[in-house]
């Protein structure tokens, strides 16, 4: 009697384990669902965050000395100001961030009155720097 009763509870128990189940359609399974897509949208505006970064950091300091006083000094408020930028974005601070995008707008157009004076070739290595930066600013400015 034990025997069967013992036998009869494990056939039972096995029979609802391997029963399916009716599907989950609760707000909360969805919202799982939604979390995760939304992390992978964060992941990929993240890495592509982190890659207009780098590339503004790279592009900042190998940026060519030139031999104009006014310049020079512009173009290190233009590294200041894209530093700061980077930093303001990382600790997701909007205030700073706006700040310092308009401190590097001003830089950006005193630069472009300043290169007048330079020799063409000059010129067109700043232009390849000033073009670059304001693309990765642009393209960082698009995903924040």
């Amino acid at each position: 009697m034990k025997l069967t009763f013992s036998a009869a509870c494990i056939f039972s128990l096995l029979m609802m384990s391997c029963s399916s189940e009716k599907v989950n359609l609760s707000p909360v399974s969805d919202n799982l669902r939604n979390d995760l897509y939304e992390s992978s949208n964060d992941l990929s505006k993240k890495t592509a965050t982190l890659a207009y970064q780098s590339d503004i950091s790279n592009l900042l300091s190998t940026f060519p000395k030139f031999n104009n006083k006014l310049l020079d000094r512009e173009v290190d408020a233009l590294k200041s100001a894209l530093n700061g930028y980077i930093a303001a974005i990382s600790n997701k601070d909007i205030k700073k961030r706006n700040n310092f995008y308009k401190s590097y707008v001003n830089s950006y157009i005193k630069i472009q009155n300043l290169r007048k004076s330079l020799t063409s070739d000059l010129d067109n290595i700043l232009n390849r720097y000033m073009v670059r930066l304001k693309t990765n600013v642009n393209l960082l400015e698009s995903l924040n």
